[in-house]
């Protein structure tokens, strides 16, 4: 379905998806309000509760993906729901988001991008990653196409090593170093369908990669480092063609019966909760003997 997904959004017109896409959100909006109007609020206390359902523990890394409305009325908005995960992971524990500024198609986006400016171009991941980008304390890294923000004491150490990488998935990248130190991925009102870029990172682990997922031209931007110094960067982008054909959703019977992967619930959004490491295990290792990709979710039968 996903695969199908993709490919209608790749025929329809831009603006007609954006149109689709006001229309829905005005719609969660108005049932927001409803909630609100009727007492129906989730508070600061119920979300922590519900993050230690989840699994998360005081010292954890986390990265989190989120859908901010599917949640319910959330009393003081993204500010409650960024508290209640600092309170869980407390002083010791990390809190990453992504921040893409680009909210379409990478390459769309790249070949009408002069210069991404770190420190103030926005998120368009949403209010939640929005709200965090500007909090005192958190670091954005400096990939034009994927920058990641992180809150906590190994801030610097995410996000550092995604300056000047050609595509934003290497090892160096948030998403790779997240699997190092054992982190969790949160996916609250979202699924892998929505917000796979943790599966990419098996696209750069390894060499010659079968699928072509890169567009083959370079392209040179110019990035302002949050020094405020501007310089110039070669960078890569997805192949549309090939990103159509994700099936991103059909891995995760795969990764719950490797029991990577749990699921919860964060308020009335349907969580699903990774063990980051386990996952890219996972993946490679089913990738080198059944040929399992995004793609292909169920193999190829053909070790690779």
């Amino acid at each position: 379905m996903s695969a199908l997904k993709n490919v209608i959004r790749s025929l329809v017109p831009e603006k007609i998806l954006e149109a689709y896409r006001e229309k829905k959100k005005n719609k969660q909006r108005e049932a927001l309000k409803q909630q609100a109007a009727s007492g129906d609020v989730i508070t600061l206390d119920q979300l922590v509760a519900d993050f230690q359902k989840c699994g998360i523990e005081a010292g954890d890394s986390v990265l989190v993906h989120s859908s901010f409305s599917r949640i319910g009325f959330v009393e003081g908005g993204p500010k409650t729901f960024v508290e209640a995960l600092l309170q869980v992971i407390g002083p010791a524990g990390n809190l990453l988001m992504p921040s893409s500024p680009n909210g379409g198609y990478q390459l769309d986006y790249i070949r009408h991008l002069n210069e991404f400016d770190v420190l103030n171009d926005p998120s368009k991941m949403g209010a939640v990653t929005e709200y965090f980008r500007k909090l005192p304390g958190v670091l954005r890294s400096e990939s034009p196409t994927e920058p990641v923000c992180c809150f906590g004491p190994q801030a610097e150490w995410f996000t550092s090593g995604h300056f000047g990488e050609l595509t934003p998935y290497t090892g160096n990248s948030p998403f790779a170093r997240l699997a190092r130190a054992n982190g969790k991925i949160l996916y609250i009102g979202v699924t892998l369908d929505n917000a796979g870029t943790s599966l990419h990172v098996l696209e750069d682990a390894v060499p010659d990669f079968k699928y072509p997922v890169y567009y083959p031209e370079v392209f040179q931007v110019s990035v302002k480092r949050a020094s405020g110094i501007s310089v110039p960067v070669s960078v890569k982008v997805h192949n549309p063609e090939q990103s159509a054909k994700r099936k991103c959703d059909g891995l995760l019977p795969l990764f719950e019966s490797k029991e990577v992967m749990k699921r919860s619930a964060v308020g009335k959004a349907k969580t699903l909760v990774f063990d980051a490491s386990g996952m890219l295990e996972t993946m490679l290792d089913e990738y080198q003997r059944n040929g399992v990709t995004m793609y292909t979710p169920t193999g190829t039968g053909k070790s690779v």
